[in-house]
């Protein structure tokens, strides 16, 4: 940012702009650990300067300036986040069934713990535990767990991601679009696979579930990701004119995966 010669004035207003940029992505800060973080980048300015740009800019000291946006948080920590949430499915029989699942923001991978038709508190305690299991063998550790206010997470749901150096961050009331990344998965296994099948009973629900969620994990194109799956089989390959197109169903034909034959 600094490294070409410029003007004076231009050269101001680089480091006013970046002194306005730190104070909104960092509200904690006060004027002097602003100074430090400049002058860490090689930028020399006073905490009074600091303090008049900031003013001018409408923000005010540490503490008075706004808090960072649910977006924003969102954005900051993407790779870091893991949400939960639960939705509910009928049998023919009307029996109402809960399914509970976590999702990864950066990568849309779903983890899909268990389903129930009684969501206890000691049930839902069980199924985090046996998914915090897994999450020290990670390259990249979670640090924050999105859930909603429903009262199935208690207090000990979120003890056990705390053990775990974990975060758990609630959504704002009434603010169902704050889980927004669950929301859609809730939304595509309904249209792409509940509202076409009949469900018989848990354990048919049970295995739909795990043949969807490897779909969904390993072969359908994700717009967030570039039209790439959370988790590919392979490398993609390139097809030509005399490529054989092969389609595998799945769940009966409601769903189809192609692939190049061998």
């Amino acid at each position: 940012m600094f490294a070409r010669p410029v003007g004076r004035q231009p050269m101001r207003r680089a480091i006013r702009d970046l002194v306005l940029r730190l104070a909104r992505e960092n509200p904690r800060w006060g004027y002097p650990r602003i100074v430090g973080e400049l002058k860490g980048l090689g930028v020399t300015v006073s905490a009074s300067t600091v303090g008049a740009w900031l003013r001018a800019a409408g923000l005010g000291p540490a503490g008075k300036r706004g808090e960072m946006t649910w977006r924003e948080f969102i954005q900051a920590h993407r790779q870091s986040l893991l949400a939960v949430d639960f939705f509910t499915v009928e049998t023919i029989r009307l029996a109402r069934l809960y399914v509970l699942f976590f999702i990864e923001l950066e990568s849309r991978r779903v983890h899909m713990v268990g389903c129930t038709p009684n969501p206890s508190a000691p049930w839902v305690v069980q199924q985090a535990r046996q998914l915090s299991w897994t999450l020290p063998k990670r390259a990249a550790p979670i640090k924050f767990l999105i859930r909603d206010r429903d009262q199935k997470f208690t207090e000990r749901f979120d003890e056990v991601f705390r053990s775990d150096g974990i975060e758990v961050v609630r959504t704002p009331f009434r603010a169902p679009q704050a889980n927004g990344v669950a929301e859609r998965f809730v939304r595509t296994v309904r249209s792409e696979c509940f509202d076409r099948l009949l469900i018989l009973n848990q354990q048919h629900l049970e295995r739909i579930l795990a043949v969807f969620v490897e779909h969904y994990n390993r072969h359908r194109p994700h717009r967030a990701l570039c039209l790439a799956p959370p988790d590919p089989r392979r490398a993609a390959a390139s097809a030509s004119a005399h490529s054989r197109i092969l389609r595998r169903d799945r769940l009966g034909g409601v769903i189809h995966e192609y692939a190049l034959a061998a």
